[in-house]
């Protein structure tokens, strides 16, 4: 199958922090058109296509939109932005990077994110210690009047980077989760014939608290909930051994668990079982810490059978997030499979 770049690449580089997912909205009613039967918005502005079949079998697929970013919180008398964090930022991954600031109209302006803090020239040797996520600032180059006129508290900010092609694999900000509705979307146009009402849904929130996947989880009821979503890949220095979670290049991962979700045993049992039987490369995952939209939807209606299945992703919340080309084939074609299949599945307990 031919990698998608260039929809990979729209993903990846159009903005969208939680709870403005505008800009992704529009790329997933785009593409959900041509491969479900229907495509609703919900009121939590996620993105629902929906695939008709059983009404026992009623698979929900998750993928969220969103990505960790900002919002602008104050203008100060010349014009400079203070932010307010959306998601787990490390302050030490915000040093000297570029942002797209993006106004009421759509319009992106482009900005410098600066610490508050003396250059080296200045600093003499004085210890400076590791900046906070408040600290930081945005200088747009414009003037005060400029600014005030073209941005509004409330405006959303994200960091500017391009999707590269390195090597065998592909670096970009936005993986997280990016990839994951890229897989969630080549895997409709991959899947053959299919008995299980489908339910892709493109998640908004989901960096905030998992809060787009509850609310379509609640209202569609499905019976199997599926999160696809990013993993640590830990096959670097100060990695590996016990501490690995998932490597790049040795499949796509199998998640047992993590910190919001304890996979459906027999749910992890089926996905490896079509792995094993399909030649799929695969990795089996435990995360220690963080959680997916699995872990939101799992606990409605009684319980939901709920499962990720993710893309092992180096240097996550980072704007060089790194995804093996073969890995991210392989979660798509494992999904593909899976959801041929999906209507056989007995995760009675």
């Amino acid at each position: 199958m031919a990698f998608n770049e260039a929809l990979l690449k729209r993903l990846i580089e159009t903005p969208g922090v939680s709870g403005r997912e505008e800009k992704q909205r529009e790329i997933s009613r785009d593409e959900l058109a041509s491969l479900t039967d229907e495509v609703r918005t919900d009121s939590m502005g996620s993105v629902i296509g929906t695939k008709k079949g059983r009404d026992d079998a009623r698979i929900m697929v998750a993928a969220h939109t969103d990505e960790i970013g900002f919002l602008v919180k104050h203008i100060d008398e010349k014009g400079f932005l203070r932010l307010q964090t959306l998601g787990g930022h490390d302050p030490a991954n915000m040093v000297s990077q570029r942002v797209l600031v993006v106004a009421a109209d759509g319009t992106t302006l482009r900005g410098a994110l600066q610490p508050a803090r003396k250059p080296p020239h200045l600093s003499r040797g004085e210890e400076q210690k590791l900046p906070k996520a408040e600290e930081f600032y945005v200088d747009l180059g414009m003037s005060a009047d400029e600014v005030k006129e073209q941005v509004r508290i409330g405006d959303y900010a994200v960091m500017d980077r391009t999707l590269e092609k390195v090597g065998g694999n592909y670096i970009g900000k936005a993986m997280d989760d990016r990839i994951g509705v890229f897989v969630m979307l080549e895997a409709l146009r991959a899947m053959g014939e299919h008995e299980a009402t489908v339910y892709a849904v493109a998640t908004s929130q989901e960096e905030v608290g998992l809060r787009g996947a509850a609310a379509s989880g609640s209202a569609l009821e499905p019976t199997v909930v599926i999160a696809l979503d990013v993993t640590l890949a830990m096959d670097v220095p100060g990695g590996g051994n016990e501490s690995e979670i998932s490597a790049l290049g040795k499949g796509a991962a199998i998640k047992i668990m993590d910190a919001s979700l304890i996979s459906h045993p027999k749910l992890v049992e089926h996905f490896r079982e079509i792995a094993e039987r399909e030649g799929i490369a695969h990795q089996m995952e435990i995360l220690p810490f963080g959680g997916t939209d699995a872990g939101g939807v799992q606990r409605l209606h009684g319980g939901i059978p709920a499962i990720t299945l993710s893309v092992p992703c180096r240097y996550v919340h980072t704007v060089n997030e790194m995804v093996n080309a073969d890995d991210v084939q392989a979660c798509i074609t494992l999904l593909a499979r899976y959801l041929e299949e999906a209507h056989t599945g007995d995760y009675s307990l």
